[in-house]
């Protein structure tokens, strides 16, 4: 059966994706070697963008059928309330940083269509107990803000032919209690799990001099 990526043509070719740091660069290995990779580091090293882009580029060459977007729906400072519309239009803002790099890649017009169809999907926690996904890439954002429930639920949905990027940054923690991705992480290590932990540090930050400097700046500071 055809999907919304068929319908890309060579008009649409992009240059690959290029590392910036030596961490970027082992992160697209461990992309195309493995079929989950936990990635951390803190903001501004790409984990996100890279993660996305690289989504978008599998599925505009149909090497996917689908891409799967989730992030815990845990604000970062005081909530602005309950958002109106669809399952799609409330969990949107949440997932706006992953939707705006695919749409950089793909374009809104294909984004807009492969939404409509199904083929890219955004999964909020409250709904995904009991899913099941294949054929697709499955993308974790903000990964620090699961609970270790969560991070269970979310990790038992995965199934064949899948694609799994969990990412986030362990010190931008806004839960009160234990961080799902460091429970991950620590499972990772302590039971020799064959799933490649990428680390980026201050000295990957590549969005801007001004970002670096703040990261540093809180280095230690109680947020």
């Amino acid at each position: 059966m055809a999907f919304a990526g068929a319908k890309f043509t060579a008009a649409r070719a992009l240059p690959p994706i290029e590392p910036l740091t030596p961490t970027q660069g082992a992160y697209l290995a461990a992309l195309r070697s493995s079929p989950q990779v936990v990635v951390v580091g803190p903001a501004g090293t790409g984990k996100t963008w890279i993660a996305a882009t690289y989504a978008a580029d599998l599925y505009r060459t149909r090497k996917i059928e689908r891409i799967i977007l989730t992030r815990p729906n845990v604000p970062c400072g005081r909530t602005l309330g309950f958002f109106p519309g669809s399952l799609n239009d409330k969990f949107a803002p949440w997932a706006a940083p992953v939707i705006e790099a695919i749409k950089e890649r793909i374009g809104k017009a294909a984004f807009d269509i492969a939404l409509k169809n199904g083929d890219i999907e955004l999964v909020p926690f409250e709904v995904m107990r009991g899913r099941s996904w294949k054929d697709a890439f499955v993308l974790l954002d903000e990964a620090q803000n699961a609970t270790p429930a969560e991070m269970k639920t979310f990790l038992t949905r995965v199934g064949e032919n899948c694609i799994t990027v969990v990412d986030g940054d362990v010190g931008q923690c806004d839960l009160p209690a234990e961080s799902g991705l460091r429970t991950v992480i620590d499972l990772i290590r302590t039971k020799d799990l064959p799933v490649p932990v990428i680390e980026f540090t201050r000295d990957d930050i590549v969005r801007s001099d001004a970002c670096a400097m703040w990261v540093d700046a809180f280095e230690g500071v109680e947020t």
